[in-house]
């Protein structure tokens, strides 16, 4: 490590001097002008064929084709056409020509309007390629003459086509003006004239109501007079599920409300450390000092808000998808108790000072992180026996992915705390095994098994494919247990451990680009039902933030991006892109879906509403700054200014962090309130009727 040290002192060996050769360049190139070209082609074939079909049609249907113009025009048009015919009928044969004639002149010109009104505006002129304040590749700037010769090429295509589409739309105008001269004038007067009366008729809006006021005399429906303008759009309730045990509910209901308790102190501990960035001497408290709260932050998050909310909703999850009643809730109350005790301690140690010291999320010294195993392997036991004695014959998929994660929970908390290994390199390698398998083995492999029961529960339809969901699942567990080590490219690891972690990287693309699509396409059908729920919005930004935060983080997985945003805030942004973007909006889409049936209360939509707005818009105003301020950060370093000018440089972006960070935390204030609503029984509101019935029979 020393020699290391020296060499890039000398600059005999500089990393960042690493770049694509000739060869792949030219690989590259050629297999995308290859793809454009197919592109290309495609839709040139697709013009094409559009034009054939037109002629086809047009030789097929003949004059007799005509007719169904004469059922396309409105009622302006009929009228016009209804005086031409009159005009014709009355006046001599020698002027019918010079009528025809203007018949025929109103249909060309009409038939010019609408296809010069189809047309495009403008050429594509003026378009410019924007350069990002980041990595600028060679290969795109090799690539624009390509492109440019390309649009040019593709827009004297269109040019040619277009005039011979027009030119054919003329000739079948000529014939449509040539099959009115040849109608029968009083039959077809007669036919025009019914339909534009069918036209000019109109309601008058109370053909279904009538002119009487709503009444209910049955008392079947709820009549809301004078409703008014919501101000907030008025959302679909959820229907409360009373076959479900109540224990089971309450257990599920402290997993969720301790969770929440959690999400609170976490944030507000991360609103506090985001404040420190723009006034570091907010205080001189050694308990408070950042390098203390930091980890308090993230692993209060990490093991008290999201793993209790996930475990809670799987004891929901689990046994409905199975059919069958929990196995223990005594286990589920030991694992609750277990895994809050371990954040408590966990937190008190760390502000105290004492800590593992080994790495980022593993913070916890043992004993305590043993706490929250012993709570996973109760969890994961209860799971197990609940689906051993399933009714139905499969096991839902939505289990595969819950079981699998906590099973892989506890390889990476035992891999991670037993210290054999934990010496020298070892540490790292099994640092960056860690860190990323909490993320994507835990968190987002329970989460997909929740979203996978969820997501077509709120839609009301099954999920869109089984095998893409089976194809997502294995190979998330193949390609993810081997990229840990990508962020340590350029270490003193062997390279062809980076290389492996770098190749994992690139698969994850399949599971991602599988799972989305099976998301997205489930909502097939079904997407008018997003603006009448208040969590299928969370559902969707969560799928969204899926496919979006994962390819990122296989992008920065490339060895030049890695050496430029590694060790910047630009992997604080990816981090809360992920976490908070996928795994906490899919939470809350559960949790919103899943209290209002345990209880039988709603949140008020307007702060569900004003809870996805501030943490949507807040989390944009978090990350994107970063990930700007942060790739001008490690162009600086790789250009070797000094240290202290970027940490001048990302002043502003930090302002812009703590704004960001601000309205997130206010979003958990509202959520905290929204679990209130849901949760809470009011008895001291007076029922005004019950009252008046009650005095009454007293009087």
């Amino acid at each position: 490590m020393v020699r290391i040290s020296l060499l890039f002192a000398q600059e005999i060996m500089r990393p960042f001097s690493f770049t694509f050769n000739r060869t792949e360049v030219i690989i590259l190139i050629s297999l995308l002008a290859v793809v454009v070209l197919l592109l290309f082609a495609i839709w040139l074939l697709h013009r094409i064929e559009t034009i054939k079909r037109v002629a086809d049609r047009r030789h097929a249907d003949g004059q007799g084709g005509y007719s169904k113009y004469l059922q396309q025009l409105d009622a302006h048009q009929l009228g016009r056409l209804i005086t031409l015919i009159r005009n014709r009928n009355n006046k001599p044969a020698a002027r019918g020509g010079d009528t025809q004639r203007k018949t025929l002149l109103v249909l060309l010109l009409s038939a010019s309007a609408l296809a010069s009104w189809a047309q495009p505006a403008g050429n594509g002129e003026g378009e410019s390629l924007l350069g990002q304040a980041g990595i600028i590749i060679t290969i795109v700037l090799l690539l624009i003459p390509i492109l440019v010769g390309f649009i040019i090429m593709v827009g004297k295509a269109s040019r040619v086509l277009k005039r011979y589409r027009k030119k054919m739309d003329m000739a079948e105008a000529d014939e449509f003006a040539a099959y009115l001269r040849e109608v029968d004038g009083e039959q077809a007067e007669r036919e025009l004239v019914e339909r534009k009366k069918a036209l000019d008729y109109r309601l008058d809006d109370t053909e279904l109501s009538g002119p009487e006021a709503a009444a209910d005399r049955l008392g079947i429906i709820k009549i809301r007079e004078n409703s008014g303008l919501p101000f907030v759009a008025v959302k679909k309730k959820a229907q409360r599920r009373p076959n479900i045990d109540p224990q089971l509910s309450k257990l599920i209901v402290w997993y969720l409300v301790a969770a929440t308790f959690w999400l609170l102190f976490g944030t507000t501990v991360g609103q506090y450390l985001g404040i420190k960035f723009v006034a570091p001497d907010a205080d001189q408290v050694s308990w408070l000092s950042f390098g203390r709260l930091r980890p308090v932050h993230t692993n209060a998050v990490f093991w008290g808000w999201a793993s209790l909310a996930m475990i809670g909703l799987g004891y929901y999850v689990v046994p409905r998808v199975s059919n069958v009643a929990i196995a223990s809730l005594k286990m589920g109350w030991y694992s609750f108790y277990l895994i809050n005790i371990a954040v408590i301690l966990g937190s008190l140690s760390l502000m105290a000072g004492i800590n593992n010291g080994g790495g980022e999320y593993r913070e916890y010294i043992w004993p305590i992180m043993l706490l929250f195993g012993v709570g996973l392997v109760l969890t994961l036991i209860n799971y197990l026996k609940t689906v051993a004695k399933r009714t139905t014959r499969e096991i839902y998929i939505s289990n595969w992915y819950i079981i699998s994660a906590v099973i892989f929970a506890l390889v990476i908390s035992i891999v991670a705390y037993v210290p054999w290994w934990q010496k020298g390199l070892g540490e790292t390698i099994i640092q960056g095994y860690y860190m990323h398998q909490g993320v994507g083995m835990w968190f987002m492999l329970f989460m997909l098994g929740v979203v996978y029961y969820f997501l077509p529960q709120q839609l009301n339809r099954p999920i869109y494919s089984y095998s893409l969901g089976i194809l997502a699942f294995w190979t998330q567990i193949l390609f993810y247990t081997l990229i840990g080590t990508h962020h340590f490219v350029f270490s003193a690891i062997p390279w062809w451990l980076q290389t492996v972690a770098i190749v994992g990287s690139m698969g994850m693309v399949i599971p991602v680009a599988a799972g989305t699509a099976n998301f997205l396409l489930t909502f097939k059908g079904g997407w008018y039902k997003v603006k009448d729920s208040y969590t299928l919005p969370f559902f969707l930004i969560g799928i969204i933030f899926y496919f979006t935060g994962s390819l990122q983080g296989t992008a920065e997985a490339f060895r030049y991006t890695n050496l430029l945003w590694h060790f910047t805030d630009f992997t604080v942004a990816h981090s809360h892109l992920t976490m908070y973007g996928i795994i906490c909006f899919f939470l809350w889409a559960g949790i919103y879906a899943l209290v209002p049936r345990l209880t039988g209360k709603e949140a008020p939509q307007s702060t569900v509403g004003a809870h996805f707005w501030m943490a949507l818009i807040g989390l944009m105003f978090y990350t994107v700054p970063l990930m700007y301020g942060s790739t001008l950060k490690g162009l600086m370093w790789m250009e070797g200014s000094p240290f202290i000018e970027s940490v001048t440089l990302m002043m502003p972006y930090w302002l812009w962090r703590a704004i960001g960070g601000s309205l997130m935390w206010l979003s958990h204030l509202f959520f905290a309130y929204n679990m209130y609503k849901m949760l809470s029984v009011d008895k001291e509101t007076l029922d005004i009727r019950e009252t008046a019935i009650q005095h009454a029979g007293e009087d």
